[in-house]
């Protein structure tokens, strides 16, 4: 317990004085003229942020900016856990769903999901729905992609020998093939929130009015580096917890296979 306890320490002192440095060369950059246009002065930006708290942004301030993304965020992430992880216990458990549905599946994974943009539109116009879709489509295939392989990557001996008892396909499933595939499927919708906070800007590129990803692109239209890199922490920063959220949800659900991160 000492030990885990020195070395969470260590890692938190490391981290800490890895941003410190980032910080200082972010700051020893600004003041070059070669990186002035570039970089903005990041007291100037960490200024801009609290500021946005009490003053809005637009219509709104930043904290009814970050709840318009991650509504939208968390609805097309709901979705998409719920339809990857349908969609890869099918694929990985029944060789007739992996006949249909792998192709298509091959298919869908090669396509990056900005380019879903323009028929998002035709499809569902400007509105929330659009950008539900963005969502959703760039997080489903992570998670169904890690229920696949958490499915394939069961011992296939644990499963000869169910046999040999007598246990049944369904059984095999919910008591062996399942508890074995958790922390795979845990490990997708991870890395798959991660990537829905991080397709937003994306999202909110379909004609937005609030939200994270508006704050940068009302930047970039202003010529307002502050604002730009403002949003960029914000949206860097809420990725983190987010993650963070989900690992510490994992380590308790999935105590029996604890992974270093």
């Amino acid at each position: 317990m000492k030990r885990n306890g020195i070395e969470l320490s260590a890692k938190f002192i490391w981290g800490a004085s890895s941003l410190a440095g980032i910080f200082v060369l972010w700051y020893i950059g600004s003041k070059l003229p070669s990186f002035a246009l570039l970089l903005p002065n990041p007291i100037d930006v960490f200024k801009f942020i609290g500021r946005s708290v009490v003053e809005p942004i637009g219509s709104y301030t930043l904290f009814a900016h970050i709840g318009w993304s991650m509504s939208r965020v968390m609805i097309g992430y709901f979705f998409a856990s719920i339809v990857g992880i349908v969609l890869g216990f099918i694929v990985g458990w029944f060789r007739l769903g992996e006949a249909i549905l792998k192709p298509f599946y091959l298919v869908l994974r090669s396509i990056p999901s900005i380019a879903w943009i323009p028929l998002s539109i035709l499809w569902f116009g400007i509105g929330e729905m659009s950008k539900y879709f963005i969502i959703f489509i760039s997080t489903m295939l992570i998670v169904m992609t890690n229920s696949i392989d958490g499915i394939k990557d069961v011992n296939p001996q644990y499963l000869d020998v169910a046999r040999m008892f007598g246990t049944s396909e369904k059984q095999m499933f919910t008591r062996i093939v399942l508890p074995c595939a958790i922390p795979q499927i845990f490990n997708g919708l991870q890395v798959s929130l991660g990537a829905a906070w991080a397709t937003v800007l994306a999202a909110e590129m379909v004609r937005s009015s609030e939200g994270v990803g508006w704050i940068i692109l009302m930047g970039q239209n202003s010529m307002n580096m502050v604002q730009i890199f403002a949003g960029i922490i914000i949206i860097g920063a809420i990725g983190l917890v987010l993650v963070s959220i989900m690992r510490l949800i994992e380590s308790r659900l999935c105590a029996w296979n604890v992974r270093e991160h």
